[in-house]
């Protein structure tokens, strides 16, 4: 088994990202440590504070977004990072080459319940000529991403990442290092599972509860075979499942909220797990458009998400167009 970095070398990978990549890897490596602990290290439950989304922030939202920001921050070639936890971008070095954006918890809502969670991150390049410390830096279109990833903290700790040459799995030892354990992941193109918050039925635009009324229908409606639904509340452990065995996940836009695009953010959350599917073969919408070829207007923009195995994304975006 090939450590992640000397996998990253064979690919012949910029050897400036792959240290960035080293470096997020310490910071994930932390916070496994601090969730294997839980309850043992005093950080399960929640804070006293809200973030910028007007969400309860749990404690360990926080000690992950810190020990990510600080990690990141203390290498030379980060310029910036932004972070669903943060109300703006926070900048380190003016001379640095890389931005990185990034989830630092998905799916705390689990911690408490010891069920899997992760953190998501995008790479990219600062735009050249820029010397002005922004969040205006970040707004990219996902489809400048140089990479992009995810680590999940389930039973093993997993890293899933791609550099723009197809997704790649390793696991994290017991001696601290990212060994590679799946390599040339491919999404199938079918596939009889799907992924969905039913509780939101009611507020889903017409096309969207056509779409699952018909998966729910099974062999006896219009698409005629059997369907399984899953729903675990994290978008890293969902993406993982289907990376490991197909599927499809949405988040739609709903009427709960008509002026907002969907509940997803775009930057530290659609972008990048867009990228890890669609290079693994899959597909990634709002069920309408190519999510990576959204223009960014602020950092935490909000986006409707339906991705996983081609051909059922491609069945929904029909329902969709059809309405």
């Amino acid at each position: 088994m090939q450590l992640l970095s000397n996998f990253l070398k064979h690919k012949k990978i910029d050897s400036e990202l792959i240290e960035l990549i080293d470096t997020l890897m310490l910071a994930c490596k932390e916070i496994a440590l601090q969730l294997r602990e839980g309850e043992l290290s005093g950080v399960l439950g929640i804070s006293d504070n809200t973030n910028v989304q007007g969400e309860t922030q749990k404690k360990l939202d926080i000690i992950a977004n810190e020990v990510l920001k600080k990690v990141l921050l203390d290498n030379p070639l980060v310029r910036g990072v932004a972070s669903e936890e943060e109300d703006h971008a926070v900048f380190g070095n003016p001379e640095g080459r890389f931005l990185v954006t990034f989830d630092p918890l998905d799916g705390s809502s689990n911690i408490d319940i010891n069920v899997s969670v992760g953190t998501i991150f995008s790479i990219l390049e600062v735009p050249p000529g820029e010397h002005e410390d922004s969040d205006s830096l970040f707004l990219q279109p996902g489809t400048q991403q140089l990479a992009a990833g995810y680590v999940l903290y389930g039973p093993h700790a997993v890293l899933a990442l791609t550099t723009g040459d197809g997704v790649n799995m390793f696991t994290l030892a017991h001696t601290g290092d990212f060994l590679l354990t799946h390599e040339d992941v491919t999404v199938p193109s079918t596939t009889r599972e799907f992924a969905i918050n039913m509780s939101n039925q009611r507020y889903w635009e017409p096309a969207m509860r056509d779409y699952i009324g018909d998966l729910i229908a099974g062999s006896d409606g219009p698409r005629e075979q059997n369907y399984n639904m899953r729903w675990i509340a994290s978008m890293v452990a969902e993406v993982h499942r289907i990376l490991t065995r197909g599927g499809l996940f949405s988040y739609p836009w709903d009427s709960r909220n008509p002026g907002q695009p969907g509940k997803l953010r775009l930057m530290y959350e659609g972008n990048p797990m867009s990228m890890l599917i669609e290079q693994a073969g899959g597909a990634s919408t709002t069920c309408y458009d190519r999510i990576m070829e959204i223009q960014p207007e602020h950092i935490h923009q909000r986006v409707a998400v339906a991705l996983g195995s081609r051909e059922e994304v491609q069945t929904l975006m029909r329902y969709h167009q059809d309405s």
